[in-house]
């Protein structure tokens, strides 16, 4: 397995040639770096007029391995090829390396890049990557491996102070600043300048320093002095890339490998979810938030790929039920409002959001005779997501990453008429959901005053909760949350509630039983609890099996009528396909090539008849479009002619898909192993008049589909007879 590693960018608020000097300072050897014991040039190449610097060294390191490790594998030191490439004009330098000791067993490859910062000319950016592929090392592979990646994230984290180190003692040395490069006639010119003038002006001090084996000339432009005093942390965090002081002020201490796991994930959001501008160009579209990204990876333990899974997963489901939209389109009922017993209040002396929630005092039988399951859940969900909002404002206000909140549930009350079934069942259920889609957003759970039911509910909930969050807990029983180890460790006195015995007023409902005059009939609640949240969504789900494609057919009947689509990819690939007949495809239709064609199980619908012929009976009017898992893809067909248009999902086979002579799916089950693997899909289409199109997926604005944002002007007029595949 290939481990990888991708770290954040580093800035140092110094000029790209006073770092390089500092860097020049490493070699040959750095007392500062143990495992470092030396190096060898076996290469240089300068251009002419000096922009360009070429070295290429030979680097000795000694790797910190057992010492029978190190018998084993015959060698005491390892050996590495590093190339460095300045490029004085550019004000670039690129630093490539790999191993040549047992590179036949391991392949390790790292490129370093120093570069101007973006944004401020008189900053110097850093940023590194490697790979590390073991393929076979005497059995010992996973030992290597961790010793590998323990080393290296070792020398990462020093290497920043290495460079600092360094600039610091330039400082000390009256070296502050280093001219630019310049081209050889520009510096003939200024120095006879220089010359005719100097009778008329006092001398000025000499203060450069002599450049380094790699330092060339340096320009002598002035510097941007607005710039260089800026102290302001990266207000972008949706940028290609992060900064290293963005993660450290907006989402805490990380490692180095976890720094590397979230700019991964993050990147292939950026990748996968993409939209197009009206000028036609890519850009990323509207992806998860960093904090968002962050939680899934420490519920899977930075496990990349299973972070990746749930996450993708709970990403649909937040689009299918319009969850970014709740705060603005929820308002609880009023039964809610008077008899749900939770709220926001104040923060606690980690600076966490705290929600009070008086569960003993709540009858949750009223509450879910009045409004049904999913009124209850929406209402959570607005909590959770209203949660997360205020960890931001909190981060804000206190300066410090605040990435969850503290929930304090007061017991007193809880008795057997809250282990009614239905309502146990509710519970379970809405702990599932939360559980599934708001992961470490629970900093602390506070349990006080409770009863000797306790125990029993606690059986019946505790093995829906995640084991990360178990152990978040803290319970309290009767009042022995008064005295030390009690509230007043995690709260502030001045903030405690006064039923708890505080002096803080805490306005939330006192609760009470739900009059029986708002219950709903077992009619109504029954076809409430059927209809899943929002359910005017506009989404259906389908799936895809080897072969038997997805295909939905849309009439037509006036020319350059727009098609247009949205749909995710939430299981395996599919090959995204749309054909054209002047005849009306039917399901499950007995033709002369044989009989009656099965559906297979699940939501799935064949159209494409056995007997049809492609050229013939159907043509093919997009080129297909090879769609990855985790993908969200929207696009546009503008109508040729008027007549059945297919749009067909179904799983790749060999043939190339820039191919528009492709084989019927039959031909290709022939050459397929019969296998039960599906893949699902959950997709929209929508007809649009010519004269409404206003670009692909305009129609969808009304639908508030929240990650998956609409791209604009991709076909810049209607009376184009083109179409737009938008894979994000």
């Amino acid at each position: 397995m290939v481990q990888k590693y991708q770290s954040p960018v580093r800035v140092y608020k110094n000029t790209f040639e006073l770092v390089m000097a500092a860097y020049e300072k490493r070699f040959p050897s750095c007392p500062l770096i143990p495992v470092f014991l030396g190096s060898e040039k076996l290469s240089e190449y300068k251009s002419e007029d000096d922009s360009l610097h070429i070295v290429e060294r030979s680097c000795k390191l000694n790797v910190d391995a057992p010492r029978l490790l190190k018998k084993i594998a015959g060698v005491e030191y390892v050996y590495f090829i590093q190339k460095n490439t300045v490029n004085w004009k550019e004000r670039t330098l690129l630093i490539e390396a790999h191993n040549e000791t047992f590179s036949s067993r391991i392949l390790v490859n790292e490129i370093c890049s120093y570069s101007v910062h973006p944004d401020n000319e008189e900053w110097t950016c850093f940023e590194q990557s490697a790979s590390l592929d073991i393929k076979s090392f005497f059995g010992f592979e996973s030992t290597v491996e961790k010793i590998a990646m323990r080393q290296y994230a070792a020398n990462i984290k020093r290497g920043k102070e290495i460079i600092e180190h360094y600039l610091n003692e330039l400082t000390a040395q009256g070296i502050r600043h280093i001219p630019r490069w310049t081209p050889p006639l520009a510096v003939a010119v200024v120095e006879m300048v220089a010359e005719s003038s100097r009778p008329t002006l006092a001398p000025l001090p000499d203060i450069r320093i002599e450049p380094s084996e790699s330092l060339a000339h340096s320009s002598t432009k002035e510097p941007l002095t607005s710039l260089c005093g800026q102290e302001t942390l990266p207000t972008t965090p949706d940028a290609d890339k992060l900064d290293a002081d963005y993660i450290e002020r907006y989402l805490g201490q990380l490692t180095p490998m976890q720094e590397s796991c979230l700019i991964q994930l993050r990147q292939w959001l950026q990748e996968t979810h993409k939209g197009k501008s009206e000028a036609g160009d890519w850009k990323p579209e509207k992806i998860p938030k960093d904090e968002h990204i962050l939680r899934f990876l420490r519920a899977r333990d930075f496990n990349i790929d299973k972070a990746r899974e749930i996450m993708c997963q709970s990403l649909t489901w937040r689009k299918q039920y319009q969850v970014d939209y709740i705060l603005e389109v929820w308002r609880p009922p009023q039964v809610l409002v008077e008899y749900y017993t939770g709220g926001w209040h104040y923060h606690d002396r980690d600076g966490r959001p705290l929600y009070v929630l008086r569960l003993g005092q709540m009858d949750t039988k009223g509450l879910l005779k009045a409004l049904g399951e999913e009124a209850i859940l929406r209402h959570v969900l607005s909590i959770n997501e209203d949660g997360q909002k205020r960890c931001e404002e909190n981060t804000k206000a206190f300066g410090r990453p605040i990435t969850s909140w503290t929930c304090l549930v007061d017991l007193e009350g809880l008795n057997m008429r809250h282990l009614w079934r239905p309502g146990v069942k509710a519970l379970l259920r809405i702990i599932e959901v939360v559980e599934a889609n708001y992961p470490e957003t629970l900093g602390r759970l506070l349990i006080l005053r409770a009863p000797r039911v306790f125990p029993v509910l606690w059986t019946l909930v505790s093995p829906f909760i995640n084991e990360n969050t178990r152990q978040k807990f803290l319970i309290y029983s009767g009042n022995n949350y008064q005295g030390p180890g009690g509230l007043i460790d995690y709260i502030n006195k001045e903030v405690i509630p006064d039923f708890l015995g505080g002096d803080c007023l805490c306005n939330i409902p006192e609760g009470g039983m739900v009059p029986k005059s708002l219950y709903q009939t077992e009619e109504m609640l029954e076809n409430t609890d059927h209809i899943k949240l929002w359910t005017e969504t506009i989404y259906q789900s389908a799936n895809v099996f080897k072969g038997a494609p997805h295909e939905v057919v849309i009439e037509i009947l006036e020319a350059s009528s727009v098609i247009t689509w949205d749909f995710d990819i939430l299981k395996g690939d599919v090959v995204f396909n749309i054909f054209h007949s002047k005849r009306a495809p039917q399901v499950n239709r007995k033709d002369s090539a044989g009989p009656l064609l099965p559906l297979p199980s699940g939501n799935n619908v064949q159209l494409i008849e056995r007997s049809w012929v492609l050229g013939m009976d159907y043509s093919s009017v997009e080129s297909p479009l090879l769609c990855r898992e985790g993908e969200s893809v929207q696009g546009s067909h503008v109508t040729r002619w008027p007549g059945f248009y297919i749009l067909q999902w179904k799983m790749p086979s060999s043939w190339s898909c820039s191919s528009t002579n492709l084989p019927r799916v039959d031909d290709v089950l022939a050459s397929l192993q019969v296998s039960s693997h599906k893949c699902k899909i959950m997709f929209y289409t929508e007809v649009l008049a010519s004269e409404d199109f206003r670009g692909s997926m305009t129609s969808l604005e009304s639908c508030h589909s929240g990650f998956s944002q609409l791209s604009a002007g991709t076909t810049s007029s209607s009376q184009s007879h083109s179409s737009s595949f938008v894979s994000r």
